[in-house]
């Protein structure tokens, strides 16, 4: 199969690659570029996500997809090219600003705060309060209450204990309070994930993917970076695949194989 294009899928208005028929994207990236002084982290990138589809962003170290994530979740700004939600321009000045369009991210370290319980992480910087004789307290009952129907509900996650510190759970178990605190956010739309297997063991590992497929199910655009490309097959619809900061191809994983991702990872064609 001849890999698509990032300029041939970004011109198809319906979202039509390899024979599948989408709905308009969510996002759309289009020509993005980004300098740091006099090195090019990216040069004319275009990405698109779509409602219920897993895209998963792979190439080797320094290919770009950091930065890619990083802009269209507002840590860094473009310094090309332009990003749409639902077909009209956005621009992001902050993380938070994502956020509030309905944009965020999980990131390989979680940045949870492992001596605090779950609960405490799932709010931290949002925690709930009630008014007792005039006085503002931490509704902790609350929190508590939230954080495990939201592990239940969206996540399908129950943890052994509430009440012991985060850096007692397991790896997956971990990842799981990070995911709930994202998606805890009734308008969250699209969850950037990165390596978010790395660390895993097998278990864990199938159990973040399990993750990874409700959250597809409940209607999440979910962009998925890993390193692991029997992960990407696993659990992602389309492959997008950077290479020295640009965009090379995007495949369909139901068309396509790893040895051929993986030869457009390294530039094989190219080689040939």
């Amino acid at each position: 199969m001849v890999p698509l294009l990032p300029d041939e899928t970004s011109t198809i208005p319906n979202g039509e690659e390899d024979g599948v028929t989408r709905e308009n994207p969510i996002i759309e990236m289009r020509g993005i570029t980004k300098r740091f002084g006099g090195v090019t982290a990216l040069q004319n990138v275009d990405l698109t996500a779509h409602a219920g589809e897993v895209l998963a962003i792979v190439g080797d170290n320094g290919a770009g997809k950091s930065t890619l994530i990083k802009i269209l979740t507002g840590v860094y700004q473009p310094t090309e090219g332009k990003v749409f939600m639902d077909g009209e321009e956005i621009s992001f000045a902050t993380h938070a600003d994502a956020i509030e369009k309905g944009i965020d991210a999980v990131y390989q370290t979680l940045a949870l705060a492992d001596h605090l319980e779950p609960a405490a992480n799932m709010f931290l910087g949002n925690e709930l309060t009630k008014k007792f004789l005039g006085i503002t307290l931490l509704d902790n009952k609350r929190m508590r209450a939230e954080t495990e129907r939201v592990l239940l509900e969206r996540l399908g996650v129950r943890l052994r204990s509430m009440d012991a510190p985060t850096d007692s759970l397991s790896g997956g178990q971990r990842q799981a309070v990070a995911i709930a605190r994202a998606v805890y956010h009734e308008g969250l739309r699209v969850l950037v994930m990165d390596e978010p297997t790395a660390a895993l063991g097998p278990q864990e590992t199938a159990r973040t993917l399990k993750l990874i497929k409700s959250l597809r199910e409940q209607g999440l655009a979910v962009i998925l970076i890993s390193h692991s490309l029997d992960d990407v097959f696993e659990v992602a619809d389309r492959v997008h695949v950077q290479r020295r900061g640009q965009c090379v191809g995007v495949v369909e994983t139901a068309n396509s194989s790893t040895q051929e991702v993986l030869g457009l990872i390294v530039g094989a064609e190219e080689a040939a």
